[in-house]
């Protein structure tokens, strides 16, 4: 029993390591708050009263599964800005908060990044995403289209949630790896989606982080069009997979480990 535990534990060990501090620092959140309450003080300024209706954070970075930007160059805050009036076209609100982070951002970095607004500050980059809100659509947000479509953004963060803790903690420490992997791959996968589909995955047989981890790796899908070079990393994620299972069962955990660190691209 000693001897399989052994086998087991430097490349658990490892992976529950590096997904604990792959979390934002201290320093990180209160800087991250302080920029939230800022931009909701200039929004408040800018815009005549009653012109927003309400303004809400949404997305990884209120799911827990957000990655600091020095793992993550992609890493950002979503931050919906709702609208009284629902009266105008997608267009019209983006082209209004473009206006306000161009007055009162104009030493930063923006541009548009259909359907948000990307500005992108010295510590964090906000996605900022126009919406509108109605007693019967509820929430809607611009589509790729152009058009509006209806979004909850609760919805999802309580069905991770009920995920995370019915496999004991240890699904949004995994997501976290997996965007790890992603955000060194040159994301092959889109972050929400790639959330998505790890969420709707069965783990019957899973009983801690490594073993999560890798029935993920052996479930997750690419799209039917999807390039090459897209199962092509993870393919060999697989293989290497295989090769870490491969040592364990012969009982070689330091090479286990240094396989595990390559998965991810750890030093």
């Amino acid at each position: 029993m000693n001897s399989l535990i052994s086998k087991t534990m430097s490349v658990l060990n490892f992976l529950t390591k590096t997904a604990t501090t792959a979390v934002l620092s201290n320093d990180e959140q209160r800087s991250i708050a302080t920029s939230i309450r800022t931009l909701e003080e200039r929004l408040e300024h800018y815009f005549p009263e009653n012109t927003i209706k309400r303004k809400l954070q949404f997305g990884s970075s209120t799911r827990g599964t957000i990655l600091p930007r020095i793992v993550d160059e992609q890493s950002d805050i979503d931050f919906m800005v709702v609208f009284s009036d629902a009266t105008f076209t997608p267009a019209t609100y983006l082209s209004r908060l473009r206006s306000f982070v161009e007055k009162r951002y104009s030493a930063s970095n923006i541009y548009q990044s259909h359907p948000t607004i990307v500005l992108e500050l010295n510590h964090i980059k906000f996605d900022l995403v126009p919406a509108t809100e109605g007693f019967l659509y509820g929430l809607q947000i611009p589509g790729k289209d152009g058009t509006w479509i209806g979004t909850n953004p609760n919805d999802f963060n309580e069905k991770l949630e009920r995920k995370n803790v019915k496999h004991n903690h240890q699904i949004k420490p995994a997501i976290r790896l997996l965007k790890i992997w992603n955000a060194r791959h040159d994301f092959p996968f889109e972050s929400y989606r790639l959330e998505q589909q790890i969420c709707s995955m069965y783990f019957a047989n899973s009983a801690n982080l490594k073993d999560i981890l890798f029935t993920i790796f052996e479930d997750l899908r690419t799209g039917l069009f999807s390039p090459k070079w897209i199962n092509n990393h993870l393919t060999q994620a697989r293989l290497r997979i295989a090769k870490i299972r491969d040592l364990e069962a012969r009982g070689l955990t330091g090479l286990a480990e240094i396989e595990a660190r390559r998965l991810l691209r750890m030093r």
